[in-house]
């Protein structure tokens, strides 16, 4: 755990986490009703599974997987199907999902670890079980997990990174899961490699957590888990990027356009090894998370282990939120978050925080670029932001495109720093909404 890597660019926002990162996890109890929608990953949406009227138990599958790139959604309580139809979703439209009514008993499906020891599984055992549980990204991009241990033939993987960053500020959840559940997510990572048939396995965290470092790094003392070494991360943002945790802890550089199997890496978060481990070694599947709770209006900030499909409310009134001053919501971090219009949307799998705010920041007024260079500096892959905007304001869209613009990670690095108070991420986002239909429109011509 001696000497400190990082990647090149990023920021120093204030990490904002002394309210939550010594609180334990604590299970919340399950609401009267969960709303489980057929979209809470990348990829295509599941399929229903279920009637109006039907009787569920816990981990019964819901909806199906709607193709490859896709997962189940099973359900997170025993009760009645009440409807299916459109309700409020964290990502600000209304998405198909299934309305169940809790019975409060709790029933549960027979579920099964996997048929032999992970150890003596092929690889495709295991792909399969984890499939089958519904398991996606913990980290808040939702890929399928299944899909990142499927690279091409051509395409072999040395390197397995585990993503304890958790870099952005107020979020703890990850911390919390590396402290309580530590041989469990680790044994998720031995899983994860052995699947991958990687030779390195990495556990990467940063310093501002000496006690998960400190207790990683005893653990690993343990002839279990020799496959794995911990890389001890300065703390910056966005250091749980994948692109710069690679850079980081491998020194390799995804190409522009690339993916981290092109470098030999695939990275996992520390949820995401911990719900491996649980769908291998115990069949649960994937129907809670962690998710950390904490902002100004929060009486009693928390880490809580919440099950899928829970009304945001129900949560924000565990916790004592004062909703009479509560001014904004944000699912995640406050870099990368989403501001919430709609308390009565679900928690789902990618739901990693709850952050309350007091007041709304109006619109900042921006003043022309003073070309200070501070946004290049900032950028983690080595864009220009602030000319990305300037072509884009001009509709200059192939010149963005050829600027990288598609790169962009949406991290907020640039923004945070522009002293002109330009919104540079709105501009590379609108940029790469007109690209992508450019390409899309391109694409039926031919």
């Amino acid at each position: 755990m001696f000497g400190k890597v990082s990647f090149k660019g990023g920021v120093h926002p204030p990490h904002s986490k002394k309210q939550t990162e010594t609180v334990a996890i604590e299970t919340l109890p399950a609401p009267e009703k969960v709303i489980i929608p057929l979209s809470m990953h990348i990829g295509a949406p599941s399929k229903i599974a279920v009637k109006r009227g039907e009787s569920v138990k816990i981990g019964q599958i819901l909806a199906e997987s709607g193709g490859f790139v896709s997962v189940p959604a099973h359900s997170s309580v025993s009760g009645k199907v009440l409807s299916i139809g459109n309700f409020p979703h964290p990502l600000g439209q209304n998405i198909t999902a299934v309305e169940i009514e809790n019975d409060n008993q709790d029933d549960a499906v027979a579920t099964e670890p996997l048929d032999k020891d992970w150890r003596e599984a092929a690889p495709g055992e295991i792909i399969q079980k984890i499939n089958s549980s519904g398991i996606v990204g913990l980290g808040g991009a939702s890929f399928p997990t299944h899909v990142k241990l499927s690279p091409p033939s051509d395409k072999k993987i040395d390197t397995l990174i585990i993503n304890g960053a958790e870099c952005e500020p107020f979020l703890t959840a990850d911390h919390r899961v590396i402290l309580e559940k530590t041989e469990e997510f680790l044994t998720g990572a031995l899983i994860l490699k052995k699947t991958l048939g990687a030779n390195d396995g990495i556990i990467a965290i940063e310093d501002n957590k000496p006690d998960a470092l400190a207790l990683v790094n005893k653990t690993l003392q343990d002839s279990k888990f020799s496959a794995l070494r911990l890389v001890t991360m300065h703390t910056k943002y966005p250091q749980g990027g994948e692109k710069q945790l690679i850079s980081a802890a491998t020194k390799r550089e995804v190409p522009s356009g690339g993916l981290p199997m092109d470098v030999g890496c695939v990275v996992q978060n520390v949820g995401t090894a911990l719900a491996v481990y649980e769908a291998v070694c115990t069949g649960t599947p994937l129907y809670q998370r962690v998710v950390t709770v904490t902002g100004p209006t929060v009486a009693k900030p928390a880490n809580l282990l919440v099950r899928i499909g829970t009304p945001i409310r129900n949560v924000l009134e565990h916790c004592g939120v004062d909703l009479t001053k509560t001014k904004k919501l944000i699912i995640g971090g406050p870099m990368m978050g989403l501001a919430q219009p709609e308390l009565d949307a679900p928690v789902i799998k990618s739901t990693s925080g709850l952050l309350t705010s007091m007041e709304i920041h109006p619109g900042v007024k921006s003043y022309n670029c003073i070309s200070c260079g501070k946004c290049a500096t900032a950028c983690p892959i080595n864009l220009v932001p602030s000319l990305l905007a300037r072509y884009v304001e001009k509709d200059l869209y192939e010149d963005a495109l050829d600027w990288n613009a598609l790169d962009c990670m949406e991290c907020g690095s640039c923004a945070y720093v522009c002293p002109s108070k330009i919104n540079l991420v709105h501009f590379i986002k609108l940029g790469k909404y007109h690209i992508n239909a450019i390409k899309k429109a391109a694409s039926k011509k031919e």
